[in-house]
């Protein structure tokens, strides 16, 4: 089964082909790009399409590539044994699988997400190159190898904050992506809104754009911002003339507070519209 998109996920042509090639090829597929743009989405909706359990490992800044594969804990069986309980006979108990381990142990091919990977320290990616190669690894404290049973489809994703190492890179099929045109954002608010109206849907999107391109922004407002705007502005039943006759010398769109996340943009807005009124003035 090939995938192509879902009915509440707008999926490029270029997307789709690196899907189905990392899935073909067997090696993890590393999706960069902006916050909001839908990599976490994507790989709920993979699983979805192709009929397989989703595991997520969000990935954390204190996170280690250890807690993947399995943590030991010998804090409690130092303490278990002070108490003379019968559990530390048998070291497994005291050993927690991590979401690999997980990934590795399931009858059935699964849809594994490492999200957001740049998060962790640069040693991470690194630490799970020889897991995700031979898929399998060793624990120490039982003397077991853990190897997949069914290699899992693995989706990592990361918002391009920090370089990832070369060596993690080449054992990856990249892709990269775009934040989306006016075009296939259109198509992604009727996905989410169905019955908005045409008119509302033009008049929010030439806002919302013209917003994104203001220089000095510390956070462009993302897709997933665009639907909770758009959600605001039909719940409170806006009228569409309020947009499209807006005061351009005003810069600040109505309930701009499900767009801007923080007080410098807004301020940077509104420096913005007083430089529009002293020009127009």
């Amino acid at each position: 089964m090939r995938f192509q998109g879902t009915d509440t996920y707008i999926a490029t042509e270029d997307l789709q082909m690196a899907v189905n090639a990392a899935v073909t090829l067997e090696r993890p597929l590393l999706i960069k790009g902006e916050p909001g743009t839908g990599k976490t989405m994507l790989a709920e909706e993979v699983a979805a399409a192709l009929g397989r359990p989703l595991i997520n490992w969000h990935i954390k800044s204190t996170s280690k590539a250890q807690q993947g594969l399995y943590e030991y804990d010998a804090v409690s069986r130092l303490r278990d044994s002070q108490l003379g309980d019968e559990r530390v006979k048998d070291i497994g108990n005291y050993i927690k699988r991590g979401k690999l381990w997980d990934a590795f142990e399931t009858d059935e091919r699964v849809v594994l997400l490492i999200d957001e990977i740049d998060k962790a320290d640069i040693e991470f990616p690194n630490d799970l190159l020889t897991e995700l190669d031979q898929m399998e690894f060793f624990v120490y404290e039982t003397g077991e190898t853990v190897r997949a049973k069914n290699r899992p489809i693995v989706i990592i994703t990361s918002n391009n904050e920090k370089e990832l190492p070369d060596a993690f890179l080449r054992r990856c099929f990249f892709h990269f992506i775009s934040f989306p045109d006016r075009d296939t954002m259109e198509r992604i608010v009727k996905v989410h809104h169905p019955r908005i109206k045409q008119e509302l849907i033009s008049e929010a999107l030439d806002i919302f754009f013209n917003v994104r391109e203001v220089p000095g922004l510390k956070k462009k407002p993302t897709t997933s911002e665009l639907i909770d705007w758009l959600k605001l502005l039909m719940a409170d039943d806006i009228p569409d003339e309020i947009l499209k006759e807006r005061d351009h010398t005003r810069a600040i769109p109505p309930l701009y507070g499900a767009l801007l996340k923080n007080e410098q943009d807004v301020h940077t807005l509104q420096r913005l519209a007083f430089m529009v009124r002293r020009d127009t003035g």
